[in-house]
């Protein structure tokens, strides 16, 4: 049996984690993946041998996309976490609990970009310059993202929601107490 695979023990009624754990959790990997873009950053710089930080950066752009897909398709379709994911005890899954083929998880990489092209593409057809500028127009619209989370009753992001994934919070759940008959 492989790891990840199978109905899962959170089952249907699983809480989703906060709004504020989720952002948590994407600055830690932010941190993490930091470390894998410099790593293929540097590769392609070298086997491109681009001498100049503007040279290339279509190119750049595009391998460190499919470099960062393949990361997030193989943790989210073998167990679901990614490493940051285990740490803050998250977990992505179908609706129902199970497990997310590499299909769902490559759709579910490619719509998470929703939570800044709108922001940047806006910004670009504006024609806003400076990285002030921009700056503060892709934390609006990221707030607006996060926005539309809160507006659901299982709080799940809107790329979730197309996909038809959820994360669930896997912390221990206190137990109920239970009621007495009087």
């Amino acid at each position: 049996m492989t790891v990840g695979r199978g109905p899962s023990p959170t089952g249907p009624a699983a809480p989703p984690p906060s709004i504020a754990r989720r952002l948590a959790c994407m600055v830690y990997e932010a941190v993490l993946l930091f470390g894998v873009v410099m790593v293929f950053g540097y590769l392609y710089s070298a086997l491109t041998q681009q001498r100049h930080a503007l040279q290339g950066t279509s190119g750049l752009q595009a391998f460190l996309f499919v470099v960062l897909g393949i990361y997030f398709v193989g943790f989210w379709s073998r167990g679901g976490q990614t490493l940051a994911m285990k740490t803050w005890r998250l977990r992505i899954e179908l609706r129902d609990g199970g497990p997310v083929p590499q299909w769902r998880a490559l759709v579910r990489y490619v719509l998470s970009w929703l939570w800044f092209l709108p922001a940047l593409a806006s910004a670009h057809y504006a024609g806003v310059d400076g990285a002030g500028a921009k700056l503060v127009i892709l934390v609006a619209g990221m707030a607006c993202y996060v926005l539309l989370a809160r507006l659901r009753a299982d709080r799940q992001f809107l790329h979730d929601v197309a996909c038809g994934t959820r994360l669930v919070d896997l912390r221990p759940r206190p137990p109920v107490p239970a009621q007495s008959a009087a």
